[in-house]
């Protein structure tokens, strides 16, 4: 196990790569399969030596090889991200089931990525999730078919839920969140209601945090709310179907 886990933690942080990639390009409709990488500061061409994953950003002192300007910590820091989700969600969620455990490293990337655009452009790009969607589709189709309604309906549910909240609060939730929550319904099935939870709560506590500091004028800034959203898929992902069957034990089965 602790082979599967590390070789987990560094493909995942391989990938993390490129899905920072993926967070850079996309919304600004750069290709993704050609074109080499450049500094985003002075646009030189990035050399192969440093774009190794985590490493070459310690290595080169956190600073452009080429204009000595600052490289953003979001770099590794992703990179890391991603390994360590990897490795986490094979932890929890093991090897018997390897369709959820595709769907579950599959979604741990769609969310990294979607947090990074949110985060830098407040944007959700409609082909990440729909890529996502697709994909989830396909994956139940292939491993667990039997519950593909289950995920459909969970898709249907979340979406429904929050394009009722985007029409009652457009300042607080866009559509991109919407879209969002459906796809992810897709990949976690009855668990996308304590997902959407958490991410409502967690959005409404940073939220208040930030008017009790700043008072009135932190309702003028805009907050996205992509990854709190992204923060309850993931544990969701790894403890949804136990929080749902609490909730059930809980409240209706010993009634």
């Amino acid at each position: 196990m602790i082979a599967i886990v590390a070789a987990l933690f560094l493909l995942g942080c391989v990938f993390g790569s490129f899905v920072s990639l993926v967070a850079h390009r996309l919304p600004r409709k750069e290709s993704l399969v050609t074109g080499r990488s450049r500094d985003p500061s002075c646009g030189a061409r990035i050399a192969a030596r440093d774009k190794v994953p985590v490493f070459s950003w310690p290595l080169l002192g956190a600073r452009c090889r080429s204009c000595g300007e600052r490289i953003s910590a979001g770099y590794p820091l992703a990179e890391l991200g991603l390994g360590a989700l990897w490795a986490t969600t094979y932890l929890i969620l093991g090897s018997e089931d390897g369709g959820r455990l595709a769907l579950g490293l599959l979604l741990c990337a769609l969310l990294l990525a979607i947090t990074l655009t949110d985060l830098e452009l407040r944007v959700i790009p409609n082909p990440i999730v729909l890529v996502g969607a697709l994909a989830a589709v396909l994956i139940v189709i292939a491993t667990d078919p039997g519950s593909l309604a289950e995920n459909l309906i969970a898709a249907a549910a979340g979406g429904g839920v929050l394009f009722l909240v985007a029409l009652a609060y457009p300042d607080g939730m866009g559509m991109g969140d919407v879209k969002l929550v459906a796809m992810m319904g897709l990949y976690l099935g009855r668990a996308i209601a304590p997902a959407v939870l958490i991410g409502l709560l967690a959005g409404a506590a940073v939220g208040a945090a930030l008017i009790t500091r700043h008072g009135s004028a932190a309702r003028r800034r805009a907050i996205p709310f992509g990854p709190f959203l992204a923060l309850g898929g993931v544990i969701a992902l790894w403890f949804g179907d136990e929080i749902v069957d609490w909730y059930l034990d809980e409240f209706f089965l010993d009634s």
